[in-house]
């Protein structure tokens, strides 16, 4: 299965996010969802109609991408057991942070200085945004490669975030698992501050890891009760050695067809 969602240079990427963006940006950006609601979110529905943004044309309906979500708290060793997983099961490693670093330091990105502030701050960026790359990623890796398994890290992050997926990419893809990392923010905000002495990161100071793990605990952790809730979710314990944590790991893998 090779069919992809279209095309996928930089300019159309950039149509695409700009004709979202123009289309929801309402209330929610320019309070930088500071309000998101903490309410129990709702269970997953397909849409029963096309999108009213488009990023393009659907994946094909035989053979969807698998998708497993990875989520934890910044500095649990999410990127590492993600190229872990890549050498030992195949996956492709889409990772959310990544790929909007890479589009905020892209020359003549509209949408640099957005993303910068909204890293910078420990804050979400706009789904619109986020999904359209992320789309975009999965599209180029099938065109080249074939490959159809993907892992994506650090989405979805706040119920925001949920939403625009389910309503963008859920019938479009075969949702497998959540594999979550959980490690204590001690432990994690530690390994930051060691990592930032070399990663060049601007959110890897004790500032904005602060800022970072306050998003986590008043967003993310409702995601991942919600998808706990649909029995999705694979919980690791990240405060061992890399190693270690990967023996668990492959435990799950190795459960998976």
């Amino acid at each position: 299965m090779t069919s992809v969602i279209g095309r996928t240079t930089s300019s159309v990427l950039h149509h695409h996010i700009k004709h979202c963006w123009s289309a929801t940006r309402i209330i929610g950006v320019s309070k930088q969802f500071a309000n998101v609601r903490q309410s129990v979110l709702p269970l997953p529905s397909k849409p029963t109609s096309a999108p009213v943004c488009p990023f393009g044309t659907k994946f094909s309906i035989m053979g969807k991408p698998k998708v497993v979500f990875v989520l934890g708290p910044p500095g649990s060793g999410k990127g590492t057991q993600c190229e872990k997983i890549v050498k030992e099961f195949g996956y492709t490693h889409l990772s959310a942070g990544d790929l909007l670093r890479e589009e905020r330091n892209r020359e003549g990105s509209e949408y640099g200085a957005l993303i910068e502030d909204n890293i910078k701050n420990g804050r979400i960026v706009p789904v619109e945004i986020t999904c359209a790359l992320l789309e975009n990623a999965m599209n180029k890796t099938i065109q080249a490669t074939g490959n159809d398994r993907f892992l994506i890290d650090g989405f979805p992050r706040n119920e925001d975030n949920l939403q625009g997926w389910t309503k963008k990419m859920a019938d479009k893809v075969e949702q497998q698992f959540v594999l979550f990392f959980e490690c204590s923010e001690q432990q994690c905000t530690e390994r930051c501050l060691k990592r930032g002495e070399s990663s060049g990161r601007s959110d890897d100071n004790a500032e904005s890891l602060k800022k970072r793990f306050n998003t986590y605990i008043n967003d993310t952790v409702a995601i991942i009760k919600h998808y706990e809730e649909l029995q999705l979710v694979k919980k690791i314990d990240a405060s061992a050695g890399p190693d270690a944590v990967f023996e668990h790991v492959k435990a799950i893998f190795g459960e998976q067809k």
